[in-house]
């Protein structure tokens, strides 16, 4: 068997990008449905726990690891195989836009906003309002991401059974 650094780009990018959507979905299926039973103070402390642990070498690996290896195996995909290439290619830009674009201009800045938050120094009400600005945006963005990162992981998948010849 003779293992190619374009196939283990390839097996990468496919390996690399199902466990960000696998991530995120698992998220919005258990953790937000979760999180919505919770008092308010306890929703925002549990958020600002979450986001900073989540700052960690395994979610990065992930998460750019998903971009780089997509961007990398499309590249490699340009002389070989018309339908492999559009296929990585779109994934990749799927991946690009619709989860890291949205998480970087999107979900980053709120959680940026929610990260300064003193919840022990502000009122019920104000706690009670940014839970509601933050919760609905931050969800609403996470959906997005979601459905993305699920797309793309599928569009790396056709394209592997297409380079397998397996469809």
């Amino acid at each position: 068997m003779d293992v190619s650094i374009k196939s283990i780009v390839f097996f990468g990018a496919v390996v690399l990008t199902g466990l960000s959507a696998g991530l995120f979905y698992a998220w919005q299926v258990s953790v937000i449905p979760g999180t919505k039973k919770v008092m308010d103070v306890n929703y925002l402390e549990t958020m600002q726990s979450i986001n900073r642990a989540i700052l960690n070498p395994a979610f990065f690996l992930i998460f750019f690891g998903s971009l780089i290896f997509l961007s990398a195996s499309s590249i490699y995909e340009f002389h070989t195989n018309k339908w492999t290439f559009g296929l990585m290619l779109v994934a990749t830009m799927t991946y690009l836009i619709g989860t890291f674009g949205v998480t970087v201009l999107g979900n980053v800045p709120l959680n940026n906003q929610l990260d300064v938050l003193k919840t022990g120094e502000i009122s019920a009400q104000k706690i009670t309002a940014f839970r509601q600005f933050y919760e609905t945006g931050w969800n609403k963005l996470h959906l997005i991401r979601t459905i993305f990162s699920v797309l793309s992981f599928v569009l790396a998948v056709l394209a592997l059974l297409i380079q397998t010849k397996k469809i």
